[in-house]
């Protein structure tokens, strides 16, 4: 009965934007992952720059999540996702003409975290539509776009490798988002449920309250780690294990589609069992495998590690953004952009954390520790907050309030 009344609820071709959109603009996003251990040929860097280079997409992104929120509840989502596809094909052209020096390079990094505040317009297209016991599965789906990734390491070194240059896969990349462009035109539509014009006061409330403050902890640790890993990936095979540009990228689309297509099903199971419960879990089960990982174990079993981990990075996506609607419903794309700009910081300090104790140490061992320590600390986190956020706002392990699932 759950699923055919999500079926009847809200605007499927909007759903579908909203997941197009974000797909697209993810794989345009990480590009520069799967590309680094190829552009350094071009360019002789140490491991902290071949980090800062993978890095700086995600810092750009966090920044700009907050604008493109903003310009959600101002001028609504749909709007707002056709001004960022427009703007990301800036970079796209830069990199694809122009950029031949590695100071070039980091301005087009930079430049695509545009591609990745797109979170900020694509989530609440789709939120927007649902009542609030489906804003987990339809969140979910929508937020699935992170399987961009698996286009991205699965394509870009091959076609590099190929045409013998890198130059051309950002040209190749202005195909898709033209396409998405003309879709999104078509069948996005904005819910009638808009809510009111925010401003700078709005942004100052909100970052006034302690659970927007504990949100972006959350998610910086499941879509930062995500992003993250994602992101270094293709470096931490090739340094470490020694595989070649495409294998590592291969190796890396293997454990980014776990992350890419378990996100759905951490919201449905949120929606289900509840958010606090499905997190507490979820961080457990990644520190445990960060610290596992840190033992850097033969190819095989780290790749599982990496497999597994990244699946529960997923879910943890889902999770989060199953309990933020309804803490925030009003104000969803105000928190849509705060949120995600801290899961953009996350992204961005996992590969400067572990890039530059690689250099520092030799080893990537106590990165993967201090990733685990992390972890730990969130379960901390919500244990301490869960009495109060179940006497407030929330159901019985995460769940949506009853009376909110009547009323809606």
């Amino acid at each position: 009965m759950a699923g055919k009344g999500f079926l009847q609820a809200g605007h499927k071709p909007s759903l579908f934007s909203s997941f197009l959109y974000f797909d697209v603009s993810f794989m345009i996003w990480v590009l520069l992952g799967p590309l680094a251990v190829i552009i350094m040929n071009d360019f002789d860097m140490t491991a902290s720059q071949k980090a800062n280079l993978v890095a700086l997409p995600t810092l750009g992104g966090s920044a700009l999540r907050l604008v493109l929120g903003f310009l959600t509840d101002r001028i609504g989502p749909k709007r707002t996702g056709q001004l960022g596809m427009l703007i990301t094909m800036i970079p796209l052209v830069w990199a694809w003409q122009f950029a031949d020096t590695l100071s070039s390079m980091y301005y087009v990094a930079l430049l695509l975290g545009v591609a990745g505040a797109s979170f900020a317009a694509a989530l609440p297209l789709a939120s927007r539509w649902y009542p609030p016991q489906y804003q987990g599965l339809a969140m979910g789906i929508a937020g699935a776009g992170n399987s961009g990734t698996v286009f991205a390491t699965l394509f870009a070194n091959r076609i590099a490798t190929h045409y013998g240059d890198w130059h051309i896969v950002f040209g190749f990349a202005l195909i898709p988002i033209t396409i998405t462009f003309i879709a999104f035109t078509i069948l996005a539509k904005d819910s009638p449920n808009q809510p009111a014009p925010a401003t700078l006061k709005d942004y100052g409330k909100l970052l006034g309250q302690r659970d927007t403050w504990l949100f972006c902890l959350l998610y910086s640790v499941t879509f930062g780690g995500f992003v993250g890993m994602a992101t270094y990936l293709t470096i931490f095979f090739n340094t470490q294990y020694e595989l070649a540009p495409i294998r590592a990228a291969d190796f890396t689309t293997l454990c980014v589609i776990a992350g890419s297509f378990f996100r759905p099903l951490g919201g449905w199971l949120a929606d289900r069992l509840g958010g606090i419960r499905m997190l507490i879990m979820l961080y457990g089960g990644v520190a445990i495998l960060m610290a596992s990982i840190s033992g850097l174990p033969p190819l095989t079993v780290v790749t599982v590690l990496l497999f597994i981990m990244m699946s529960l990075l997923g879910m943890g996506n889902g999770a989060v953004f199953q309990l933020v609607p309804q803490r925030f419903r009003k104000e969803i794309g105000l928190i849509t952009g705060i949120v995600g700009a801290a899961g953009g910081l996350g992204g961005y300090f996992l590969p400067k954390i572990l890039g530059n104790i690689k250099e520092f140490t030799g080893s990537y061992t106590t990165g993967f520790l201090i990733l685990s320590g992390i972890a730990i600390v969130c379960i901390l986190a919500i244990l301490a907050v869960q009495k109060n956020w179940k006497s407030s706002w929330v159901g019985q392990g995460g769940r949506a309030h009853v009376q909110t699932e009547l009323s809606a």
